[in-house]
């Protein structure tokens, strides 16, 4: 398969994923209710430092990374288990959804989150794992430097791959954090092709949509600079929530594919396989 029809199958996978968002708009709530758990959570840590610290920065700078490596290490840790606890727990409540809607159910809200209730342990497994590749990632990027920012750009990049399948496997297979991890690993390992058609598709919704916001953020910002500023980051958080759902829902799709299970609409394109070609 050329490099052409690959974007094309990811442009339909994508566009696939964008229906069964826009038909059970519900999923969008998954999302909706991470940014804002994280967002309160980021406002806790900022307020505590206020508190602490009061308005000298630069005092807070040099304790956080001077005489204080300990704690700041240990409350980056905290924030990155947290932050990592909560992404990965309602995104396991909205793949889980995505599922049954797969099954032609019609699943709750209710449904999703006392699904991912049932696997807080495994949950809180992965983000101690996470959070600890995070704080070492982040140490190495302080002491080499540039050098550090290149190395942990490329640890990201590998981590990305092979986590791609981690909340699926641990929303449905009863396996620790570093099995999971191996366990990922090797689904893509097996079934990696050239690309992920579907992530070009869910880039260009994001080029595509940054533009029509920023036309008409500065057309209505003509009218009133309020109006367009506020339109405008609203719309920007819309169209991140929308592609973070989607993105998930196709994660959620290709799993269920390599298991042999339903995927609903995508079982219709029929181009999963195409996507993930066995080499």
């Amino acid at each position: 398969m050329n490099i052409f029809d690959r974007m094309g199958n990811g442009w339909r996978l994508g566009m696939t994923s964008i229906k069964i968002i826009k038909e059970n708009k519900s999923l969008l709530l998954f999302p909706v209710l991470s940014s804002a758990a994280l967002i309160t959570v980021v406002l806790t840590f900022v307020g505590g430092a206020f508190a602490v610290f009061g308005t000298d920065f630069e005092l807070m700078i040099d304790e956080l990374l001077g005489t204080n490596q300990i704690v700041a290490y240990a409350t980056l840790f905290i924030f990155y288990l947290i932050s990592y606890f909560i992404i990965v727990f309602f995104n396991v409540a909205l793949v889980h959804c995505a599922r049954l809607i797969f099954e032609g159910e019609k699943p709750s809200i209710k449904e999703g989150l006392a699904f991912s209730g049932s696997r807080v342990g495994t949950i809180l497994s992965w983000a101690f794992l996470s959070a600890t590749v995070g704080v070492i990632l982040q140490a190495i990027e302080e002491r080499l430097g540039f050098i550090g920012q290149i190395v942990v750009g490329l640890i990201g990049a590998v981590w990305s791959i092979a986590t791609f399948f981690v909340v699926p496997i641990l929303a449905y297979e009863e396996v620790d954090p570093i099995e999971a991890l191996k366990r990922s690993g090797k689904l893509m390992k097996e079934k990696w092709g050239e690309a992920i058609g579907a992530n070009f598709s869910f880039g260009v919704f994001f080029i595509l949509g940054y533009l029509i916001i920023i036309v008409a953020t500065v057309a209505l910002f003509s009218i009133h600079p309020i109006l367009g500023i506020v339109s405008g980051v609203l719309s920007a958080l819309l169209l991140h929530t929308v592609v973070a759902a989607a993105k998930t829902v196709f994660i959620a799709a290709t799993y269920n594919h390599m298991m042999n299970r339903p995927a609903g609409r995508f079982d219709e394109v029929d181009v999963l396989d195409g996507v993930f070609a066995k080499k």
